[in-house]
């Protein structure tokens, strides 16, 4: 139940006042718990699509905000005019209804304070959705996209999330997609010591995965990016090599593990390429994990001899297994949640309630 104001609930109570209204925010969307990757990728943005996208969603409200992570495709909107579902299919041009979900006023309001927290992650806890949120309303506010509203919500999404991982210690631990991705490479190649990986991509993801693969054991690394540059960067970080896309396919036979982390539009490697590399490294397997939204390697190549392919749907059971130090933080971290949930709620019941007053005030003079 919310815990509001008594003054104002009291003010706009009175005669001739509105019924408090609702918070008029929605979120429409889909995650990885009501949607396999192959129905993810549907709904995933890629690079430059943004802007079309924000300018059909900004048709029926008169805020938005558009998150999208590898798990997680979401549309925020305040200020609706129109059905949010309709927005959202209309947006992306697909039908997919029986994969999204739609909040509306506080439990939208709730949503994103979970989300921003990682309480509605694969990895639960994890920290990486944070700056994730904040990404998605700083690109909004700079576009003009948010107002009142909508940045309110914002701020009490990160602060929430802050607040959840300092209290409760639910991040101390580290459990991400790239760790659990390294973990699944270990267990399907009987360790990583002196291995060698090659990354696709140069993004935070990526990054994030070079780290957990170092600590893994890793010796060798080379990093391979549609941008050469990037990949230079990223290697030199890391102390591993760098190696414009354009040769993926001569250096794919050295490598033991391949983790795709990348927003290319289309599959960068198929089942022929991989085919091929293990021909010329016979009698020594590779273990190949794409984590991108859209996938970047052909599914295809699952049926190559010496070839193990996973995506994210496969590390569910493996970072289902390191969650346990986590979950005994939840029911701290969801009290957190509807506390800091309740206060926007009062924010919000209290400002309706001032503007009421200003409009009694002028109707008076």
């Amino acid at each position: 139940m919310t815990l509001a104001c008594p003054t104002a609930q009291a003010f706009l109570a009175r005669p001739g006042a509105p019924m408090p209204g609702l918070l008029d925010v929605a979120v429409v969307g889909l995650n990885h718990q009501t949607a396999p990757v192959e129905i993810r990728e549907r709904a995933a943005v890629r690079a430059g699509e943004e802007g079309a996208l924000l300018a059909h969603l900004s048709r029926h409200a008169q805020e938005v905000m558009l998150l999208s992570t590898c798990n997680r495709t979401e549309v925020y909107m305040a200020g609706l005019t129109g059905d949010p579902l309709a927005a959202f299919e209309g947006a992306w041009g697909h039908a997919l209804g029986g994969h999204l979900y739609c909040h509306q006023g506080e439990a939208a309001v709730t949503h994103l304070y979970r989300v921003a927290a990682g309480l509605d992650s694969l990895v639960i806890g994890e920290t990486q959705i944070q700056g994730q949120v904040k990404r998605a309303w700083m690109d909004a506010r700079e576009r003009g996209l948010t107002g009142t509203l909508l940045n309110k919500v914002a701020q009490g999404a990160l602060a929430a999330g802050k607040r959840v991982r300092f209290e409760t210690g639910m991040s101390d631990k580290i459990v991400s997609v790239s760790s659990a991705a390294v973990e699944l490479a270990q267990a399907a190649l009987g360790g990583l010591a002196g291995r060698t990986a090659l990354i696709l991509g140069a993004g935070e993801t990526a990054e994030l995965t070079l780290t957990h693969l170092r600590a893994a054991g890793v010796q060798d690394v080379i990093v391979v990016n549609r941008t050469a540059e990037r990949a230079r960067q990223l290697a030199d970080k890391v102390g591993g090599r760098a190696c414009a896309a354009e040769y993926l396919h001569e250096v794919l036979p050295e490598a033991d593990v391949l983790i795709a982390s990348s927003g290319a539009p289309h599959y960068v490697l198929h089942g022929e390429g991989v085919a091929e590399a293990l021909r010329q490294r016979p009698g020594r397997p590779m273990f190949l994990i794409d984590i991108s939204v859209p996938r970047i390697l052909d599914p295809d190549i699952a049926s190559v001899p010496g070839a193990h392919l996973r995506n994210l749907d496969d590390l569910t059971g493996i970072v289902a297994r390191n969650m346990e130090s986590r979950r005994a933080a939840l029911p701290q971290a969801g009290a957190i949640i509807r506390d800091a949930a309740a206060d926007l709620s009062r924010w919000h019941l209290t400002r309706q309630a001032r503007q009421r007053e200003r409009e009694l005030a002028l109707a008076s003079d």
